[in-house]
């Protein structure tokens, strides 16, 4: 099965493609249409197509850089761009992108159908290589994993004193939870919810050691909602009170 996404702000155009593009796939391919850069990163991430037409300027991501994002985690994808510029300096970027057409407004009808057809059979012929070859498919397999866990550790580092779940972290990556939560076990060694108590503790560390914030105090800005749950979970991770490690601190540094 296909799956090809158009990248297109204007409507006229898009709807052009489009119509150019239902007449090459068959029932069971997925056609899907956006019209920013940030949103065609969005549905790159969630449905992994194996072609893309993109225009350059686009809403809120141009769309060089959108494909910059985009090969980062599917790093074979087939991308033609559609652009009204003939700009060397963008030809020349998107030689570098491995781009596999680089088309100027207004394009025929005849035209877009050949190069689209082209990249259907190099993407059908990739996949079939792919096949013969699983151990390349692993590798594209982790490569496309560890970008997704990359996103979510960002996303996580910034917000573990707030109250996230691993739903709303897979929702971020768009990935189902059961699926997230065996990858980042699988790439990070601990547990989704280890990993977040971790970051959390290693905080109330730093704050023991630089200020003198009472426990409960510590606790919310810590991201724990009550201070005898996180005096517990402290004990289990460091083996000992919050107060005991302060003392513990100060005075290891005074003997320093």
């Amino acid at each position: 099965m296909s799956v090809v996404l158009i990248v297109e702000d204007e409507m006229l155009e898009q709807e052009f493609l489009r119509s150019v593009m239902l007449e090459e796939l068959f029932p069971e391919d997925k056609l899907l249409t956006c019209e920013s850069g940030i949103q065609a990163i969005n549905l790159a991430k969630q449905y992994q197509p194996n072609v893309i037409i993109m225009d350059i300027m686009i809403p809120e991501l141009d769309g060089l850089s959108a494909i910059e994002r985009i090969r980062k985690f599917l790093p074979n994808v087939f991308i033609t761009i559609l652009s009204a510029y003939s700009d060397f300096s963008y030809a020349q970027r998107a030689i570098r992108l491995q781009v596999f057409e680089y088309l100027l407004k207004p394009v025929k009808p005849n035209v877009i159908k050949q190069v689209f057809r082209k990249m259907l059979d190099s993407a059908n012929d990739c996949d079939a290589l792919t096949e013969e070859n699983p151990d390349e498919n692993i590798k594209d397999s982790r490569g496309s994993q560890r970008y997704f866990i990359e996103e979510s550790i960002k996303y996580i580092k910034e917000h573990y004193r707030e109250k996230i779940t691993l739903k709303m972290v897979a929702s971020r990556v768009f990935l189902s939870p059961k699926y997230f939560s065996r990858v980042f076990k699988k790439e990070m060694g601990v547990s989704f919810s280890n990993y977040i108590i971790n970051l959390k503790i290693q905080h109330a560390c730093r704050l023991l050691e630089t200020t003198n914030y009472p426990a409960y105090r510590i606790s919310i800005e810590c991201g724990f909602s009550d201070p005898s749950y996180f005096n517990r979970v402290f004990c289990t991770q460091m083996n000992m009170t919050p107060q005991s490690y302060r003392k513990y601190t100060r005075m290891s540094a005074q003997r320093d």
